[in-house]
């Protein structure tokens, strides 16, 4: 998954990237995060500050219960629970510095 988050200034251009294992899906999806991450135009989200709530609340869900979440850390390696906090705080803060940015989410 590649998400950024990009800013009309002039032209378009990108105020923030990222990207993070689809491995992760299962534990975004425990969180209550899978939908907002990786699909959230079917949710009608395309504004950054749309994300701020739900990233929060996901993060605070991580937050609470490392271990339970943990236990969803993929099989072959590739991702683990602190690369998806890393991810979602990263984008939060990306999200509350430019809400009027337009996301997109590459999968």
């Amino acid at each position: 998954l590649d998400v950024t988050i990009t800013k009309k200034i002039l032209q378009d251009v990108d105020v923030f990237e990222y990207n993070i294992t689809h491995n992760l899906g299962p534990m975004a999806e425990e969180a209550g995060l899978y939908k907002y991450l990786w699909r959230p135009e079917e949710l009608n989200i395309t504004k950054a500050g749309d994300l701020i709530e739900p990233l929060r609340e996901g993060l605070s869900r991580l937050l609470q219960e490392p271990e339970k979440y943990k236990l969803l850390n993929p099989k072959n390696g590739w991702g683990k629970y602190e690369n998806l906090v890393t991810f979602v705080f990263k984008y939060l803060q990306a999200c509350i510095q430019d809400p009027d940015g337009d996301i997109h989410a590459s999968r």
